[in-house]
């Protein structure tokens, strides 16, 4: 669960994700890393990360509240000006 200084990244940063996946009876901590490309805010908010994986693009959404990741750090601070980064995927 995401709480307090770790909500603050903003649509443009570049984000690693730390996600806790459960296997039989362990569990380990798998990285996503990207771009943030959309923030939802509230209690029931998530944020969409980007990232390009061999050639092909990769969009995971998270909510915020949710007990599956383990911490959000901030890689890169991004400049982007807009709420919704959609104009990162490539056109049709």
């Amino acid at each position: 669960m995401i709480v307090g200084k770790e909500l603050e990244f903003r649509p443009g940063d570049e984000v690693r994700v730390y996600i806790k996946i459960k296997e039989k009876d362990r569990e380990r901590i798998s990285i996503f890393e990207g771009i943030v490309t959309r923030k939802k805010k509230g209690p029931q908010g998530s944020f969409t990360v980007r990232k390009v994986s061999y050639g092909v693009g990769v969009e995971r959404t998270f909510p915020l509240n949710s007990p599956g990741i383990d911490r959000v750090e901030v890689t890169k601070r991004g400049r982007g000006r807009r709420a919704r980064l959609y104009y990162l995927r490539p056109p049709h």
